[in-house]
């Protein structure tokens, strides 16, 4: 169908601007485009109540740097709650083209993004080649927002080769397959055809898909070859810096987050991955300014929260070990000022209280006071106990830490109905999982071993048997191969540190004795060949 033959007086359209000419010239604009059922509003948080009560076919977004709720923020917000709806038409309309602003506004996926001012033909080209397209999409779309996906895949194969829209329903029909759990083939459904005009989006979804199969070597270089080509692809930066921190490479995934973060600045989980990775790696200069930004940005951000103040805190900790006397007590009293402020600033956080007693209690266990440290932990739990829903303190314990390791937290697919849902602690299923690991780790198949360890660890964070079996596989690796060596054994550091903090029975803990008495004599004596004796 030809542009010239849509219509748009069947669409329910609102525009959202903070300026009042600006406002009444895109009113005017699409009144001229034949828009009947129009509504006009100013940029505030009244917006997401009308996203929310209202279905609108086009959403045009307006963003002024300037405004005290943006419409960035509004963006960004509307797709952390899912108002975005796949069937409808979003466009986020700037003045500001800067590269931070474009950038942080692809982040939420808007469908376009148009530089103000414009005039009605731009506008009307702009918004028929996207209702074209989702016109084709519709069915696909629809069945992707009730969460039929295999709904939707059967309607990606209605669509013709010839159409324009082809190459983008052949990505979303990857996105489902992978959301259904059908990681394999949909890599095998992109890789016949990507190599013909290599697409950076089909990319991005291929290397996706192998992050989640654990063929890490392949997604780093597919991820690696997209940078190079597209030095502002900022969701490869992200994804290459997962794949090398569970590849043990903790300094490069920090370096490729730092260079994320200084093209990106504006985003709050990227800034917070940025301090986690820096924090682990020792680069608490790094840490302190990720964290800091996070607090800075998130003061009107729909991703506040007392996380930053919190692993700020931690970051003060961490830098009174080896510091004078006179630098730890001021070091301290910035950290009794973090956490004050984040109880302050988030007095309706009941678990809040819970963290800062238990960060509290790990400086006072490292400054040589236990008297202190165990009043603290009993405050602790006491205030735990008063919660509706108690916190898993251990694993709240190294969280706080800076600690968390990848595998702590499950993977979900590419697609758009990724699940939070609750933590798993399930010991009888990380025992079974833990058992194949063990199987592949015998065959040799070590990718698929430290899957099925990490996977044991998300059903039970506590399972001091996977612990210690990624322990022993990355000793292993350390051992026979000096390139990334120190990586290496960073990652059997870190966790013999968290099987030492979890309840094991006597012949895990003599176990962990074992291999800490193996780690604590140079690499090259230990015994060559498999370690496998001591897998449990």
């Amino acid at each position: 169908m030809a542009p010239s033959k849509i219509t748009y007086a069947d669409k329910k359209v609102l525009l959202v601007e903070s300026s009042g000419n600006m406002r009444s010239t895109i009113f005017y604009m699409l009144r001229e485009l034949g828009v009947q059922n129009l509504r006009a509003m100013t940029v505030s948080e009244r917006v997401l109540e009308a996203l929310r009560v209202e279905s609108f076919d086009i959403v045009l977004l307006g963003h002024n740097s300037s405004d005290a709720v943006s419409g960035m923020q509004l963006l960004e917000e509307a797709r952390y709650r899912g108002f975005i709806r796949p069937t409808a038409v979003w466009v986020f309309m700037t003045s500001d083209a800067s590269q931070e602003v474009v950038l942080h506004a692809i982040d939420s996926r808007p469908d376009a993004l148009i530089t103000k001012p414009f005039s009605v033909d731009e506008l009307k080209q702009r918004l028929d080649q996207l209702v074209l397209r989702k016109r084709m999409l519709y069915p696909v779309e629809q069945a992707i927002e009730i969460g039929d996906l295999e709904g939707a895949i059967e309607a990606c194969d209605d669509i013709p080769r010839s159409h324009p829209c082809f190459e983008q329903a052949r990505r979303l029909k990857a996105q489902c397959m992978i959301d259904l759990g059908r990681t394999q083939a949909a890599y095998d459904f992109l890789e016949r055809h990507y190599w013909q005009a290599e697409d950076k989006d089909t990319g991005l979804i291929m290397a996706r898909a192998l992050y989640l199969m654990d063929r890490l070597k392949e997604a780093g270089e597919l991820l690696t070859i997209l940078i190079e080509k597209h030095p502002l692809l900022i969701a490869a930066y992200d994804l290459l810096a997962k794949v090398l921190e569970r590849d043990g490479q903790l300094h490069d995934a920090r370096e490729t987050l730092k260079e994320a973060t200084e093209k990106a600045p504006l985003g709050i989980p990227r800034q917070m991955e940025l301090g986690r990775v820096a924090t682990q790696t020792d680069a608490l200069d790094i840490a302190d300014g990720a964290f800091k930004r996070s607090i800075v940005l998130g003061r009107r951000s729909c991703y506040r929260s007392p996380e930053p103040y919190l692993r700020l805190a931690n970051v003060r900790r961490l830098e009174m070990k080896g510091a004078q006397a006179r630098q730890v007590l001021d070091l301290r009293n910035e950290l009794d000022t973090l956490l004050n402020n984040a109880e302050f600033s988030f007095p309706r956080d009941s678990a809040l209280k819970v963290r800062t007693a238990l960060l509290r209690s790990k400086v006072a266990h490292d400054l040589a006071e236990p008297e202190e440290a165990n009043r603290l932990m009993n405050e602790a739990r006491v205030l735990n106990q008063q919660l509706d829903r108690p916190i898993d303190l251990a694993r709240e314990d190294l969280i706080l830490s800076g600690d968390k390791v990848p595998m702590l937290e499950p993977e979900t697919g590419m697609g758009r109905r990724a699940e939070t849902g609750k933590s798993k602690r399930d010991q009888a299923m990380a025992s079974k999982v833990n058992r194949l690991g063990i199987k592949h780790y015998m065959a040799g198949k070590y990718a698929q071993a430290i899957r099925y360890f990490g996977m044991a660890i998300e059903y039970d964070p506590s399972y001091p048997a996977a612990l210690l079996n990624l322990a022993q596989l990355y000793l292993e690796s350390a051992r026979d191969s000096f390139e990334r060596r120190e990586e290496r054994l960073k990652m059997v550091d870190r966790y013999l540190r968290l099987a030492e903090r979890v309840n094991t029975s006597d012949v895990e803990q003599d176990r962990l004795l074992q291999f800490k008495r193996m780690r604590s004599r140079p690499i090259e004596d230990i015994p060559e060949g498999s370690l496998g004796g001591l897998m449990r």
